[in-house]
């Protein structure tokens, strides 16, 4: 088996349209086609790769307010951090805010990873990390 890509990242919601407000009008991914499942949803473009989202409210959500980079995540690559950092901001996150706001930003500038990282938790806890080449 050779495998070429990531294809999708499947994320479960209680609410498809306050994760339509965060996937797409905060981080910017693109509404793509969906087909007609039994399940209602939202599928997202981000170049060759999607973002799925099937409302699930049974599904196994974190239950931790804080944010846990070690914890289940994906990560976005962005061109510029500082821009989408700025960007962030612009849209009410902090590092200082409270656990449970979800507005919290754990940023590491100096990752062991050799890249700068921005952690967010999206409105039903999943971590998504945000990070650059440089």
């Amino acid at each position: 088996m050779l495998v070429r890509a990531v294809h999708h990242v499947a994320i479960a919601t209680q609410d498809l349209e306050r994760s339509l407000a965060s996937y797409s009008g905060i981080l910017g991914l693109k509404p793509a086609p969906r087909p007609s499942f039994p399940v209602d949803g939202a599928w997202l473009d981000m170049g060759s790769t999607q973002v799925h989202l099937a409302v699930h409210p049974e599904a196994t959500f974190r239950t931790k307010a804080s944010i846990d980079n070690n914890d289940c995540h994906f990560a976005l690559r962005v061109e510029n951090f500082d821009a989408a950092l700025d960007h962030l901001i612009r849209h009410g996150y902090a590092e200082n805010a409270p656990d449970g706001s979800g507005r919290k930003l754990l940023v590491k500038r100096h990752s062991p990873a050799g890249y700068p990282q921005v952690y967010v938790l999206d409105p039903d806890g999943h971590v998504v990390e945000i990070n650059a080449s440089s």
